[in-house]
C-alpha cells in the first residue's frame, strides 16, 4: 500500500514542477481563460441579469475549454522522449501513474478556476450568497469530475495524431452529468439555496468523482498497454 503512494506522489510532485518551471504554459492557460469569461460578458452585452443568471455556465464552459488543452499535453512529454513506454515496463502500479496524473490535472484544473472566480466576480457582478466553503468544495468536486475521464481518454489517445480534436469528441460526452452538476451548484452558491438543492447537487458531485476515479483507475492499465 504505502509503494503506490510514494508513486504517486512522485508523479504527481513531477507534473506539478513541470508545469510551475513552464510558466509560459501556465501563464497562456490562465490568460486562455480569462479572455474566454471576457469574451463571453461581450457576447451577452450590457444586460446585468442575464450576466449575472449565467455566470455559472460561463465558469465551467471557460474551464471545460481550457481542460481540453491542459489535459492533450498530460502524456506528451512521456511520449515525445518515449518514457511512456519505459514507465509502462517499470515496476511502477500502473493506477500510480494514473492517480499522480490525475491528482496533478485536477490542481491545475483547481487553480484555474481559483484565478477565474474573481474575474466571473467583477465582469458578471455577481456575489456569493451561500457559504465561500460550498463554492471550494463545488471547484474542487467539478475539477475532479473533469480530472479523472480526461486523464484516461489523454492516455487513450497521447499516441494518436489529432488528439486535440479527438480529445474533446471523447471527453464532453461522458462528463456531461458532472458538468450540469458543477453549474446547477455554483449556480446555488451564487444566487441562493431557497429549496435547499445544494446538499443534493454537491452529493450528486460527490458520486460521479467516486464512480469516475475508481472506473477510470481500473481502466487505465488496459488503455496504456494496448
Amino acid at each position: 500500500m504505502r509503494e503506490p503512494l510514494r508513486h504517486t506522489w512522485e508523479i504527481l510532485r513531477k507534473d506539478v514542477l513541470i508545469e510551475l518551471r513552464a510558466g509560459t504554459r501556465t501563464f497562456a492557460l490562465f490568460s486562455f481563460v480569462l479572455t474566454l469569461l471576457l469574451l463571453f460578458s461581450f457576447a451577452v452585452g450590457p444586460d446585468a441579469p442575464m450576466l449575472r443568471a449565467h455566470a455559472p455556465a460561463y465558469l465551467w464552459m471557460a474551464l471545460l475549454l481550457a481542460s481540453t488543452l491542459l489535459l492533450a499535453r498530460s502524456f506528451q512529454i512521456e511520449v515525445e522522449s518515449g518514457a511512456l513506454d519505459a514507465l509502462v515496463l517499470a515496476p511502477l502500479a500502473l493506477p500510480a501513474l494514473f492517480y499522480g496524473k490525475a491528482l496533478a490535472n485536477a490542481a491545475q484544473l483547481i487553480a484555474l478556476g481559483l484565478v477565474a472566480l474573481p474575474a466571473v466576480i467583477a465582469l458578471y457582478d455577481v456575489k456569493l450568497v451561500e457559504s465561500p466553503v460550498w463554492l471550494g468544495a463545488v471547484l474542487v468536486l467539478g475539477s475532479a469530475g473533469l480530472a479523472a475521464p480526461g486523464t484516461l481518454y489523454a492516455a487513450l489517445t497521447a499516441r494518436i495524431q489529432g488528439r486535440q480534436l479527438l480529445l474533446p469528441l471523447l471527453l464532453f460526452p461522458l462528463i456531461v452529468p458532472c458538468l450540469l452538476a458543477s453549474v446547477k451548484a455554483t449556480a446555488l452558491v451564487l444566487t441562493g439555496d431557497p429549496l435547499e438543492q445544494l446538499q443534493s447537487w454537491v452529493s450528486l458531485l460527490v458520486a460521479f468523482d467516486l464512480l469516475f476515479w475508481s472506473l477510470c483507475g481500473a481502466l487505465f492499465p488496459r488503455v496504456v498497454e494496448a
